[in-house]
């Protein structure tokens, strides 16, 4: 195989090209194929492997047996072949038979050949065959030559996917997978079935053509996306503002230096003098990229290289004219969204009516993204690893939160099994729906006050369907994330209105902006940088006492909006009692100025506090004289108590609510808040859990705000529950822990009859 026909790529493609447009039959255009590779290298065996239903079957070949077409087939892993699918690696060997991979098939006459050389035929980031050629002689091929075998295979990927080379039973386009079902697990973050058809959230950029026709029209596209993606870099640099540099600029400035790196963009060109189209030489490079990434040890070098890799697929965004997510472009059926990882302004942005459900290749318990998600009342299912790797766009997808797994192209047996599970889980609302109008008191006679965790206008709604005493909890920073712009006090003012119509005499209580950290709004920087733990950072009370005119514009809101009403105010992330004392003292500074101008003002403001931070319960004796009620936040005390942080998937199942140390906690606030008789509830997702809440009410918390879903469970355990009995056993559990919390109130409440369905 010489180097100057390796070197005739654009040659080989033109030829390609001709048999593709052609109107032959797929085998035909393939025999065409393996000949011209064969000739144009100066090889003497060419052969095509296809993936179909699981296995490689050699589909055509110029010098093995044409007896073994459509005979031999390769499991993936198994021999050369199958190597190469399964690991989407090359594979350059002088003498094939030394590989301990290497399987000799007797029907291809394949034995006298020495030498093997194979590439992996990618489309959508999957291996779906294998292009191989082979010499008598012994020798390693070169680098130039295994150049051109892989830019000719990526051709070869467009013509599978266009010559009828799929089964007839393929859902999906273009796959060229097995269309078997499949299970893929993960873990449940909202509770919940649905179905609908899969929809990336950046959709895939399938490259459709791969051939030129004018290879300066196709330079001149690549350079115009290079500039256009330069300009949203430098912008994007320009915007972030650093205080005095650090590792967070030396990473993007490292992003930018790619973004300028002349090698980078020598490739593409080169890709392209090959005969590739700009889309098809951007994303030939990005195959490079990912195979480097794959032999790469080293953190630090790999995480350059996952620059490069989204500095490409930005690109190929531009290049393509796919700039924008699912959710702009519009949903069109029923939808399993699909994501990496989500923020939670994202999700918001997709219609309500048509999303039915979310997958998350990362995700967490406690991720905003996922309690929105759950007032949304859209189940979720996170860490699904591989799942882009094993579902097409449009795939049917059957989710099931309660069984932690999503069913791909499910069988009839499947969506049989599915629809039973749905039924019943239908018959289980019913049952919720119907103690609607039941007070939630205990068998002994306690009435405990069941309140919902709120964040959208429609989400008042929930008071009426569930029959909850009031609203616990509103987060009024959703308001702020889905906004391009700061809300202004009028628009802020009309929203908290509407919620207190809404919710008639139920109370609501407003929670002060929580923005910060981890909820960055790209409208609201500051002078710190990037954070490396945006949960412990400048975020919620914090912020708003820095930016004292964010948070004064949202006093004079809620007091304008709650004028000839109760209001009630909570500050959330209170370290300490001065920080409370300055947020209420602004308040009452923004109450007596509009006295001041003889407007209404509300008939009482009650002022609350999350606790959230623990440093916060060794200061009760000075916070609890001050403030009317207080609310546990157990998603960010469980992360401060276990320095965990609660978006990193490793962690996100590492520490248990019911653990002594999280149960000990809540029982040494319980008492001092009685005895000042200031309310105390508990509004985390720790309290919309049966067995949770449970163990909660026997710490004697009796106020709980939870979504709008659990409280029908809630509700029925709570009737169920004599609070003596179970506040004696968690008296006895918490002076000598048993080794499983978790199992030991599973079986007392298995026992003593309480309802955890």
């Amino acid at each position: 195989m010489p180097v100057s026909a390796a070197a005739s790529a654009r040659e080989i493609l033109t030829r390609l090209h001709d048999v593709m447009a052609g109107r032959n039959p797929a085998q035909a255009k393939l025999n065409a194929v393996v000949d011209i590779i064969a000739e144009a290298l100066d090889s003497e065996v060419c052969s095509i492997y296809l993936l179909r239903e699981g296995l490689l079957e050699l589909y055509a070949t110029r010098g093995l047996s044409e007896e073994a077409v459509h005979v031999t087939k390769l499991a993936m892993g198994e021999g050369l072949v199958g190597t190469i699918a399964e690991d989407a690696e090359v594979l350059n060997l002088d003498e094939a038979a030394s590989h301990p991979d290497f399987a000799y098939r007797p029907e291809t006459g394949e034995e006298r050949f020495h030498s093997f050389a194979g590439v992996p035929i990618i489309r959508r980031e999957r291996a779906v065959g294998v292009l191989a050629v082979q010499h008598i002689e012994q020798r390693a091929y070169q680098n130039v030559e295994i150049e051109a075998l892989q830019t000719v295979a990526m051709v070869l990927s467009e013509l599978i996917a266009n010559a009828g080379l799929i089964d007839t039973t393929t859902t999906g386009a273009d796959r060229v997978l097995s269309t078997a079902a499949v299970r893929i697990g993960g873990q449940k973050l909202v509770d919940g079935m649905a179905s609908g058809y899969a929809v990336f959230h950046q959709p895939r950029i399938v490259v459709e053509h791969t051939v030129a026709e004018d290879t300066d029209a196709e330079r001149h596209r690549v350079y115009a996306a290079f500039d256009k993606m330069r300009d949203q870099i430098e912008r994007m640099t320009a915007q972030a503002e650093f205080g005095g540099g650090g590792e967070h600029e030396e990473v993007l400035q490292t992003y930018k230096m790619f973004a300028y790196d002349e090698g980078w963009a020598r490739r593409i060109n080169e890709a392209i003098d090959s005969g590739l189209t700009a889309e098809a030489a951007i994303e030939r490079v990005q195959q490079r990229t990912r195979q480097r990434m794959r032999q790469i040890d080293d953190p630090l070098l790999a995480d350059r290289m996952h620059d490069l890799e989204d500095l490409a697929n930005r690109l190929l965004r531009i290049v393509s004219g796919q700039m924008g997510t699912a959710a702009q472009m519009g949903l069109r059926q029923d939808t399993i969204l699909i994501a990496r990882n989500l923020g939670p302004a994202e999700l918001l942005e997709y219609d309500k009516r048509r999303l039915k459900g979310v997958i998350l290749e990362e995700g967490s318990l406690t991720a905003h993204v996922t309690i929105v998600a759950r007032a949304m009342g859209v189940p979720v299912l996170g860490r699904a690893r591989g799942i882009r790797q094993s579902v097409a766009e449009g795939d049917m997808l059957l989710l099931d939160v309660g069984e932690a797994a999503v069913f791909a192209r499910p069988s009839a047996t499947m969506e049989e099994a599915f629809e039973a599970r749905l039924t019943l889980r239908q018959k289980r609302k019913a049952v919720f729906a119907a103690l609607r109008d039941v007070p939630p008191v205990t068998q002994d006679d306690h009435r405990v006050t069941l309140m919902v965790n709120a964040g959208l206008r429609d989400d008042v709604a929930a008071l009426d369907i569930t029959g909850a005493d009031g609203i616990g909890l509103f987060r009024t920073e959703f308001q702020f994330l889905v906004s391009a712009t700061l809300p202004q006090r009028e628009r802020q003012q009309r929203l908290y209105r509407e919620v207190m119509d809404a919710a008639g005499d139920k109370p609501v209580i407003f929670r002060t902006v929580d923005i910060g950290g981890d909820k960055a709004l790209p409208y609201l920087t500051h002078d710190n940088g990037e954070e490396e733990n945006p949960a412990m950072g400048w975020r919620a009370l914090r912020l708003a006492l820095e930016r004292d005119g964010l948070m004064k514009a949202q006093a004079r809101a809620l007091l304008e909006a709650a004028a000839g009403r109760t209001l009630h105010v909570m500050f959330p992330m209170v370290s300490e009692v001065w920080e409370f004392d300055e947020a209420k003292a602004l308040f009452e500074a923004q109450r007596a100025w509009i006295a001041g101008r003889g407007r209404r003002l509300p008939l009482d403001v009650r002022y609350g506090a999350m606790l959230e931070v623990p440093a916060l319960a060794e200061q009760l004796d000075m916070l609890l004289p001050r403030l009317q009620f207080l609310s546990i936040g157990t998603n960010d005390l469980t992360q401060f108590l276990f320095a965990a942080d609660r978006a990193n998937p490793k962690l996100a199942e590492r520490y248990d609510w019911l653990s002594p140390a999280i149960l000990r906690f809540i029982a040494r606030v319980t008492g001092p808040c009685h005895e000042a008789g200031v309310k105390l509830a508990v509004c985390g997702e720790m309290g919309g859990r049966p067995l949770e809440a449970m163990a909660l009410i026997g710490l004697g918390i009796d106020r709980l705000s939870i979504t709008p879903a659990a409280v029908g469970p809630i509700k029925a355990m709570v009737r169920s529950l004599d609070r003596g009995a179970i506040m004696r056993h968690m008296t006895t559990l918490l002076a000598d822990p048993p080794r499983d919390m978790r199992a030991n109130l599973i079986d007392w409440a298995t026992r003593a009859g309480v309802d955890l369905a």
